[in-house]
């Protein structure tokens, strides 16, 4: 869901995708395919046994890889044969197999354990109502992505310069780059999210239950992703100084969203997985502790690098300083993204961003 969270909190991407008239176009495109999976959902019940969860996980994303690519070419508002020579095989298969199969997969799983922990409505034993409303809303919010995504590329051949567009390329990169640096976020918010589970699952029953640990881990993923954000948005890594220029409203607002959002969301994502598809009562011990680490570690990463992300606008916006031009992750990206050339000995800005929004 990465590719989500760049598109809320990367000034650049928010400010595309934001525009008024995209907003009213992608809310004319959200509504028919959540009205199909609806008529969809209702003709197959009968016939296919979506009470099973792989099949339902399957059936749903089998739907959103449609789904998206056909909401990938509204947005990219070019036909078919076009954007297919354009943008390549590559990234076609990655709008249908990532944000369609995959991503649609998560939100249903994130749909069916938001049920079973926050309304005690259990898909195993009642599947019909959970069933549909998983199909429906990955479908939905597979459109809004896909469609944005597409928009993006479309601003993109119009000759727009995007500075990290959000198929993991960048943060593929980034992980080259910074490889020690991830692992000591990512390794040390891991452990402390484990020592929280252990803490927790000592206090007996209420502390091992899905919706005390499910709460607790979240928040404090996300105060470590909060943390990392601001401290990749550093230059020094100092991520008290970011914090200083903003208010406590913006702050709390940026903790609640994305922050604890995105949190609460990779890990009922991994918890639907061992409840609904593994299904082992005795492996519960070991999942809590394994979806602990895996929560923590991602939200920190990724905030890291969204961090980084607006760092690498700011500057790029800004042009690019002497001081900045010794920074070897700044100027690797800048690079490798193509916005800037170092082929003579002398670097020089190619492209700019536009200027960088405060988050929250």
């Amino acid at each position: 869901m990465l590719h989500r969270l760049a598109l809320r909190v990367v000034p650049q991407l928010n400010a595309l995708v934001t525009e008024p008239a995209v907003r009213k176009r992608k809310r004319l495109v959200m509504l028919a395919p959540g009205l199909v999976a609806f008529g969809i959902y209702h003709l197959v019940k009968s016939s296919l046994p979506l009470g099973n969860p792989f099949v339902l996980l399957l059936f749903s994303g089998f739907l959103a890889s449609l789904t998206a690519l056909w909401s990938y070419r509204m947005g990219r508002n070019e036909s078919v044969a076009i954007f297919l020579q354009e943008d390549g095989v590559k990234r076609i298969a990655w709008v249908v197999g990532w944000i369609g199969l995959a991503y649609g997969m998560q939100l249903s799983l994130l749909v069916l354990m938001l049920l079973k922990v926050f309304v005690a409505y259990d898909f195993l034993l009642h599947p019909e109502g959970p069933a549909m409303m998983a199909i429906i809303i990955s479908s939905s919010s597979v459109t809004r992505d896909a469609f944005e995504l597409g928009y993006v590329r479309w601003k993109e051949r119009q000759g727009k310069k995007v500075v990290t567009f959000p198929d993991g390329g960048p943060f593929r990169r980034w992980v080259q780059l910074e490889f020690g640096t991830m692992g000591r976020w990512t390794g040390g918010a891991a452990i402390l999210s484990m020592g929280m589970a252990l803490l927790l699952m000592t206090l007996g029953y209420w502390g091992s239950h899905d919706l005390t640990q499910s709460i607790m881990l979240s928040i404090l993923s996300a105060c470590l992703g909060f943390v990392a954000f601001y401290a990749g948005k550093s230059r020094t890594g100092d991520w008290r100084a970011g914090i200083q220029e903003l208010g406590w409203l913006p702050l709390g607002r940026f903790w609640l969203w994305p922050c604890v959002t995105f949190a609460l969301t990779y890990y009922l994502v991994q918890a639907g997985f061992f409840t609904f598809l593994v299904q082992q009562e005795e492996l519960k011990s070991f999942a809590q502790l394994f979806i602990a680490a895996t929560t923590a570690a991602m939200m920190t990463g990724y905030s890291f690098y969204l961090g980084r992300c607006q760092l690498l606008e700011a500057e790029t916006h800004h042009g690019i300083p002497a001081n900045i031009q010794s920074c070897p992750f700044v100027m690797g990206i800048l690079s490798k993204a193509g916005v800037v050339s170092n082929g003579s000995g002398s670097t020089s800005v190619v492209g700019a961003a536009t200027q960088p929004e405060k988050v929250g």
